[in-house]
């Protein structure tokens, strides 16, 4: 073609920026465009010698080469062609991205600029569809400071210059469909940022899959394979995960759980087989996942993700970890997901100045950076971020039937100077430390969740005394439906970690939590904190002999498991494991083995938990007063507690009667709220459990002796360092 010629069918400037990668409208240069009226075609497809146009009937018109990988051609065949391009290696036919329209509508692209799309992931990541009759992947992105956005991958051999997207509008989403691409394809954005420059290759924020790491580039994945057996447990779920219902929670990191020969962590699959058969067998009501939003770094333990829309690659894939819940559904369990708004990470490919510009954070460090984690803040008064982060709640409730958030670091994001020194941090416009734009999402993000998904449950593990966590949003609260009630962990284990000697003189401690235990709906949390970075493991906090050590915990366990408000129990804890939890081998399950003190815990735990099931009283008012009624808990001289634990009208009631001395009681009076006979229902110091096995021979009667405000009362042995539970005949 003449240099006139090709002039005349392209602007050089147009020509120049296509062919170095910087157009910001390719759509606007390449395929079919009009010049003078006259339709032309124009191709970039660098690598080719010819490039010809394949009209439906099959006619050929062969395009002019202008160089560098461009071809152009006066083509009056319209849209329907595909391209047939030859060197001197290889012949191919593709389809040109550049005669496909846009995918997204006018409503997604309102919905998406105004920061109220609910489900983003519906309009961004990648989306294996047909589109206008060709089978591809739709490639869509938030990026409204770029100059120019290009997906990148083996499928174009992570060419930039070769898939520039579509601007959409002020918007800031960038869109392109490439035929031809399929599921399991690997892709990044190259982008270029607001000063030309190019940014580091970064991964998909609503990408729905991963790479293994160390590899971090987003996967293709489909999300419409929808193989749910789980249709009874979401029609009863809102009853087993309501403030009345009993709740008994087991708290996993899925990769250190149980370890496969070689060493390699289970699969989705193998989970979905043993450890919910474990968790059923053990009694517990839901499964707790540490973060399974994927993440570059093991050691985080999921804490610091990036992928936010993909569950980790580590175990699988986005099918496999559906029937991971699915199973649990089918056995009667829920999953809670621990979810991570709080801050993210500054890996390169990550969510940092992802456009060139301070777009998901802040950009002033006293904002947008957290000095413990080294970690970035998101920006959460942006709309776009806040938008974000609610649809990605609402997509793990509903793409995968989770049952509820765990919200981890709250009180990171309740107050601008967390962690911070004065001069530190920015006060809010009212010149206080609150973020008001976190609370404001906070709220936003329980109001949609439980009113778009029905059944779930939201939790905040939040440390201060910040008001009204658990409080409805419409009552002036946060809107969660229970918070980890950390004030009471603290204490009680500050109690327990005490020589029994001392006990006496800290009694406050296991009796404090009383004051407040209503003011919220509370979980009792026994978590992964407890036992990591060198705080030892529950049994390793227990003072005395081996045999004391394993009376205590066995009697701690029995206090949380009949103190008001729900349970959560870290995996390994709940058979007394020696070792501090590491996250880089399995636990210690041969401990179980030989059915001695370890095992004796376990089946502690075990019979808690069905106990727990199978009696009101120690469930249902647990987020009320009139659940609980103090028996003695002023005995510091002994170390002995008892309370009462009532239910609805007709229930029958508990009495739990704790000995924290290793000094076996004989002839000790309790006052009962009833008379007649009790049932000794457990006892921790059963030789079943690796205990002495003193006790009170099944139960006893009471007789009608006033005590401790009661008109009845008994006189009991209480074991060595124990807890009793007895249930009205």
């Amino acid at each position: 073609m003449a240099e006139e010629d090709s002039t005349a069918l392209i602007d050089p400037g147009d020509a120049r920026a296509i062919v170095e990668g910087r157009h910001e409208n390719p759509f606007g240069v390449l395929g079919v465009q009009s010049v003078g009226g006259m339709p032309v075609l124009r191709v970039y497809m660098p690598g080719a010698a010819r490039v010809s146009a394949i009209r439906p009937d099959g006619t050929e018109t062969e395009l002019a080469p202008r160089g560098d990988g461009l071809f152009l051609a006066r083509y009056g065949g319209g849209n329907g062609y595909r391209l047939r391009c030859a060197n001197a290696d290889a012949e191919w036919e593709i389809e040109d991205p550049y005669r496909f329209g846009p995918v997204l509508g006018e409503i997604d692209e309102y919905l998406l600029g105004e920061g109220t799309h609910k489900r983003i992931w519906h309009a961004l990541g990648a989306h294996v569809m047909t589109h206008e009759g060709v089978d591809g992947v739709h490639f869509a992105v938030w990026a409204p400071n770029a100059q120019r956005v290009s997906v990148v991958g083996g499928f174009n051999f992570w060419d930039a210059r070769r898939h520039p997207m579509r601007r959409r509008g002020a918007t800031g989403v960038w869109e392109i469909f490439l035929p031809g691409v399929v599921e399991g394809a690997a892709y990044k954005y190259d982008i270029l940022g607001p000063d030309g420059r190019p940014v580091p290759l970064k991964a998909d924020p609503v990408g729905f899959g991963s790479e293994h790491p160390p590899a971090n580039a987003s996967v293709v994945r489909r999300l419409d394979r929808l193989n749910w057996t789980d249709d009874d447990w979401m029609a009863g779920r809102k009853a087993r995960q309501d403030i009345d219902a009993p709740i008994s929670v087991y708290e996993v990191h899925l990769p250190s759980w149980r370890r496969a020969e070689g060493g390699r962590p289970l699969s989705y699959l193998e989970l979905a087989e043993e450890l919910v058969g474990y968790a059923e067998w053990m009694g517990f009501t839901h499964l707790e996942f540490l973060p399974v939003s994927e993440h570059p770094f093991d050691g985080s333990w999921g804490y610091q993700p990036i992928g936010l829309y993909a569950p980790t690659i580590r175990h699988g894939t986005p099918d496999e970890f559906r029937a991971l819940v699915d199973a649990a559904h089918r056995r009667g369990m829920g999953i809670i997901l621990d979810w991570v708004p709080g801050h993210f990470p500054t890996d390169k490919h990550g969510l940092g100045r992802f456009d060139g510009t301070a777009l998901y954070e802040h950009s002033d460090p006293k904002e947008g950076f957290h000095q413990d984690w080294n970690t970035l803040i998101y920006n959460y008064g942006r709309r776009e971020v806040a938008n974000y982060l609610i649809s990605n709640a609402l997509y793990w409730l509903e793409e995968y039937h989770v049952d509820g958030l765990r919200v981890d670091a709250v009180a990171s994001m309740l107050y601008r100077d967390y962690s911070r020194k004065e001069g530190e941090w920015i006060p809010n416009v009212h010149g206080g430390r609150e973020n008001l734009e976190a609370i404001a999402l906070l709220r936003n993000m329980n109001t949609t969740s439980y009113g778009e998904v029905p059944g779930i449950v939201t939790v905040a593990e939040e440390s201060t005394a910040f008001d009204g966590v658990s409080r409805p949003v419409d009552k002036g609260g946060l809107g969660f439906g229970f918070k980890w009630n950390m004030g009471w962990m603290n204490d009680t284990l500050e109690y327990m970690s005490k020589a029994p000697i001392y006990r006496q003189h800290h009694h406050h401690q296991m009796t404090f939590g009383l004051h407040y235990a209503f003011t919220e709906n509370f979980i009792l949390p026994i978590s992964h904190d407890e036992v990591v970075h060198g705080k030892g493991s529950m049994i390793g906090k227990m003072p005395g002999s081996d045999w004391e050590k394993f009376a205590n915990l066995r009697a701690y366990y029995g206090f949380m498991w009949t103190h008001p408000g729900k349970k959560l129990l870290f995996m390994g804890c709940e058979f007394a494991q020696w070792r501090e939890w590491n996250h880089d081998g399995a636990l210690d399950w041969h401990l179980t083995d030989d059915g001695g003190a370890h095992r004796g815990v376990q089946m502690l735990v075990r019979d808690l938990n069905h106990l727990l099931r199978e009696t009101p009283a120690l469930y249902v008012n647990d987020t009320r007063p009139e659940g609980f009624e103090w028996i003695d808990g002023g005995d510091a001289q002994h170390s002995v507690f008892a309370y009462a634990r009532t239910g609805r009208e007709g229930d029958k009631a508990a009495v739990v009667v704790l000995n924290m001395t290793p000094v076996e009681r004989t002839g000790f009076r309790i006052g009962f709220p009833a008379s007649g006979h009790w049932d000794e229902a457990l006892n921790t110091d059963s030789a079943a459990y690796g205990g002495g096995n003193s006790g009170n021979f099944g139960g006893i009667e009471t007789e009608a002796v006033p005590w401790h405000g009661q008109a009845q009362s008994a006189m009991l042995t209480l074991p060595p360092l124990s807890a009793i539970i007895f249930l009205q005949g």
